[in-house]
């Protein structure tokens, strides 16, 4: 798989998403935002929140609050910590506890748009995720009875079966020829991209993703359906939460 990039970043986290160290040389910087040529910082999108971490150079470290995305990946440093000048070497390190816990909470969100969409063929309308903890919201016009626990259920049985998660790039075309590849109500690839980006839960969920994911579905824990609420016009929204 190519390196990506976003301006004169390469993104280091969507070809390994173990990857949580890494050297760098500093672009750009100020205490606005820091640009390196290459980075491992997951920059948000897809409802998955940025990355947190730390530069460390010439015995200094910079911690890092979170990334902007502009014309380049911008690291955004926290107010008062020293930045390292352009030209700088520095090591750079995702703060591993949160990062792992999103990229679980990630794939358990996969996982219930999978069973929902395989058992009740709902579509996603909206979703967000904070670690351990994730919303999702279905176009479900009826809540059949039992269905929290049916879900809840079905999600740990998938947890349990231990697929595959994997990742791969696909031309749009081909893409967009994979059955239901679009989950959400609309298609929210733009279409100045060609490499699609597919998260394939092996034998349960294929869509298209930015995000970052665990290797199997043994991985993300236990699935809890924490709540089910009613938001109106046959909108209902799903709180889960991600146990050990």
């Amino acid at each position: 798989m190519g390196t990506h990039h976003h301006g004169r970043t390469a993104r280091l986290e969507l070809d390994d998403q173990s990857l949580r160290e890494w050297d760098a040389l500093v672009l750009s910087s100020g205490p606005e935002g820091i640009v390196l040529d290459r980075s491992a910082f997951y920059p948000g999108g897809g409802g998955q929140p940025p990355d947190e971490g730390v530069l460390l150079w010439q015995g200094v470290q910079t911690r890092i609050a979170g990334v902007r995305k502009g014309d380049d990946l911008e690291l955004i440093p926290v107010e008062g910590d020293p930045v390292p000048p352009a030209g700088t070497t520095v090591t750079g390190a995702v703060e591993d506890a949160r990062r792992t816990a999103l990229m679980r909470t990630h794939s358990g969100l996969h996982l219930l748009c999978g069973v929902v969409f395989r058992d009740y063929g709902c579509l996603v309308t909206g979703g967000n995720m904070e670690p351990l903890t994730a919303r999702m919201d279905f176009d479900l016009r009826e809540v059949p009875p039992g269905f929290k626990q049916a879900v809840e259920d079905a999600c740990n049985a998938e947890v349990e079966a231990d697929r595959r998660i994997d990742v791969k790039e696909l031309p749009r075309d081909e893409a967009f020829e994979i059955p239901d590849i679009i989950r959400t109500a609309t298609n929210l690839v733009p279409p100045e991209v060609q490499e699609v980006r597919i998260v394939d839960i092996v034998g349960l969920d294929t869509q298209a993703d930015g995000g970052t994911h665990v290797a199997s579905t043994k991985q993300i824990g236990r699935v809890q359906v924490a709540k089910v609420e009613n938001k109106g016009r046959g909108f209902r929204r799903l709180r889960i939460k991600i146990n050990d």
